[in-house]
Parts: C-alpha cells; sequence; structure tokens
C-alpha cells in the first residue's frame, strides 16, 4: 500500500512530519463527520407536502413552495435563487387533517441553505433545518 494514500478503514496513513499528519487527520476526520452528517439528513423518510411559504433571508423574501418536508429539512420549489450558505426563516403552516389535530399547526424554523439547482423551470432549494418552534395556530 502506498503510504500516502486511504487504507479501507478510512483513515488515512502518511509520512509526513508530526504537525502536518495531525492537521490532515483533522482535515480528513472532519470530512468523514460531514460526509456522514450528509447522508443521515439524506436517508431521513421525506413527506411530499405542497404548502405555501414565504422565505426569507438577508437578501430579501420570496414566495415559496415546499416540495417535501423531512425531519432534517425541506426542499422548496421557487422562482428565485438563494445562494448555498444563506440563512434563511420560514414558516410552514400543515393543515391540522393532515397531523392530525383539530387545528393547524405553525412551525417557525430557522436554517440554512444547502442545495440550489434548477428543475423544470424553477429553482430547486434545499434547506437544513438547525431551529424549529411548534405553536397551535
Amino acid at each position: 500500500m502506498n503510504p500516502d494514500e486511504f487504507n479501507p478503514e478510512g483513515r488515512f496513513v502518511g509520512t509526513v512530519s508530526g504537525e502536518a499528519t495531525e492537521q490532515q487527520l483533522t482535515s480528513e476526520a472532519q470530512q468523514q463527520t460531514a460526509i456522514k452528517h450528509y447522508a443521515e439528513m439524506q436517508s431521513a423518510p421525506r413527506f411530499p407536502l405542497h404548502l405555501p411559504v414565504e422565505l426569507k433571508s438577508q437578501s430579501g423574501a420570496y414566495s415559496a413552495e415546499t416540495q417535501n418536508i423531512s425531519a432534517n429539512g425541506v426542499l422548496f420549489a421557487m422562482d428565485r435563487d438563494v445562494p448555498v450558505g444563506s440563512m434563511v426563516d420560514f414558516t410552514i403552516l400543515l393543515p391540522g387533517d393532515v397531523v392530525g389535530s383539530a387545528c393547524n399547526v405553525q412551525i417557525d424554523c430557522h436554517g440554512r441553505v444547502v442545495r440550489s439547482f434548477e428543475d423544470k423551470g424553477r429553482r430547486g432549494v434545499g434547506v437544513v433545518i438547525d431551529e424549529y418552534h411548534f405553536e397551535r395556530a
């Protein structure tokens, strides 16, 4: 095995000075953690709910529609792009009959854009939810 390759266990093996090796291992550990976290986020069950939402970011407010919702995030369809990395706020109003409640449930969310792509003439914007609060509407 080449000493500067990854071994089957995913560890970096190299022949570099002590300080550089520690930096490389730290960097690799961060990358592996990010990859694992992204895979976990992608594996959460998604629910195809199409609900109107107003998405607010530093650059303004935008009308959007949810395409699917999971425990980790939301995929929006919208006419404007919101750059990856943007912090956003939005409120989702879940109809009571959808969640088995006598009244609607409001979810106030704060998150960040992690994906942005074009799909059928509209923008797809994927947002990870960092914080949320449930309220009865």
